[in-house]
């Protein structure tokens, strides 16, 4: 399934970047496989079925209102709603519609600007609305909500807006009453793994149970992740295994984990340990290591409450998993703030 409007190589046989009548074009061979097998149809979309067939009825009675998609990354609203403009405009469907990512656009003149011009702008052609994508609409600020909502409200006879967003809460209401609201869930594994055993079938990809299997677990329902994954590590290897996907992403084995663990374990049982002699040399510990202050106090908080359980007879083995939880959760706080 490769989109319909990737670009045509050229007659030049060298991969990636060629020239054609002095415009570069791009072999679709090296296109993402995000891309490469991004869905082209409604029916295209994995999962979401009732999602699907709601939008679909609108159309068919050319009733579309303005739509609000919400969920974890990689579950299919981006590719809905191109989906969807496939369905009413057809192969032209891009000069219909106008995309933002409102991550990188996302300041009041921008509405004022480029969505405002869009919307105001009537066009000649069979359906009588345009549609403006406003992805990652969590992150605009609060002038430029305000402001979008009364462009929402001016120009609804010449646009339908779709507005995408990882988190619901963080879009102003005025703006969330405006529209119809569809939650995109994470996607169910065997879901997942229908669409990557397609793509592994396509691209010739040897890839083991074990490195599948490693390769699900990891995406959790994020079918944008699990593509990626599977290309660098077809990419860098030539036989795809768990060991080779924990390696592409980075994440520590299951193994190192369960060493680690035990590991920790042995020295409290031969050394005698105490977790609350433990907890004490955390403190310290804590005090002289470099933490993002989000994560320190979340890290001193949650110390504080393995030693007040313990102190009222909580049991030891409970209370050091929930600490060993905790120091996963200040490292996940500490990589999110260095990538902000």
């Amino acid at each position: 399934m490769v989109d319909d409007d990737a670009p045509i190589p050229s007659s030049s046989k060298g991969k990636g970047k060629a020239v054609d009548n002095g415009k570069p074009v791009y072999d679709p061979e090296n296109l993402p496989w995000v891309e490469k097998y991004r869905p082209v149809s409604l029916s295209d979309v994995v999962a979401h079925a009732d999602i699907t067939s709601t939008i679909e009825k609108f159309i068919e009675k050319n009733r579309l209102p303005h739509l609000l998609f919400y969920g974890p990354p990689g579950t299919g609203k981006t590719s809905t709603i191109i989906a969807v403009a496939r369905r009413i405009y057809g192969a032209d469907y891009k000069r219909q519609i106008l995309e933002l990512n409102a991550s990188d656009d996302r300041g009041i003149d921008v509405v004022r600007e480029q969505i405002k011009q869009f919307a105001e702008t009537r066009t000649l052609f069979s359906k009588s609305f345009k549609l403006i994508i406003l992805d990652e609409a969590d992150m605009m600020t609060n002038a430029a909500q305000s402001a979008l909502r009364r462009v929402i409200e001016q120009y609804t006879k010449n646009v339908r807006f779709c507005i995408i967003c990882n988190y619901v809460n963080k879009i102003a209401p005025a703006i969330q009453s405006r529209c119809t609201r569809f939650r995109f869930s994470p996607l169910p594994i065997e879901d997942v793994r229908r669409r990557v055993e397609h793509v592994v079938d396509m691209e010739k990809v040897k890839i083991e149970p074990d490195g599948m299997d490693a390769l699900l677990k990891l995406s959790k329902g994020d079918m944008r992740r699990a593509l990626n994954i599977l290309q660098a590590c077809h990419a860098a290897y030539d036989r795809t295994t768990e060991t080779e996907i924990y390696n592409c992403t980075g994440a520590p084995h299951p193994a190192d984990i369960e060493a680690i663990v035990h590991n920790i374990s042995r020295m409290r049982i031969e050394r005698g340990l105490a977790l609350q002699d433990l907890i004490t040399g955390t403190y310290e510990f804590v005090e002289r290591i470099e933490l993002p202050p989000q994560a320190r106090v979340y890290l001193l908080d949650h110390l504080a409450d393995t030693e007040h359980r313990l102190s009222t007879g909580g049991s030891e083995k409970l209370q050091f998993t929930a600490l060993l939880g905790a120091f996963k959760m200040a490292v996940h706080i500490s990589s999110n703030g260095k990538d902000s």
